[in-house]
C-alpha cells in the first residue's frame, strides 16, 4: 500500500515538472505561475485532487 502512495506521489511530481516545463516554453514566469496557483478557487481544486 506505501508501495502505491508512492508510485502516486511520484507519478505527480512528474505531471507538474511537465507543466511548469511547457509553462516555460510558452514563456510564462515563474511568479505568473505562483500566482495562478496562489487563486482561492485552484487552491481548493488542488486539495480536493490529492
Amino acid at each position: 500500500m506505501v508501495v502505491e502512495t508512492e508510485r502516486k506521489v511520484e507519478r505527480m511530481d512528474e505531471d507538474w515538472v511537465a507543466l511548469i516545463l511547457e509553462a516555460k516554453e510558452l514563456g510564462i514566469t515563474k511568479e505568473s505561475v505562483r500566482d495562478f496557483l496562489k487563486q482561492k478557487d485552484v487552491k481548493e481544486r488542488l486539495i480536493e485532487n490529492r
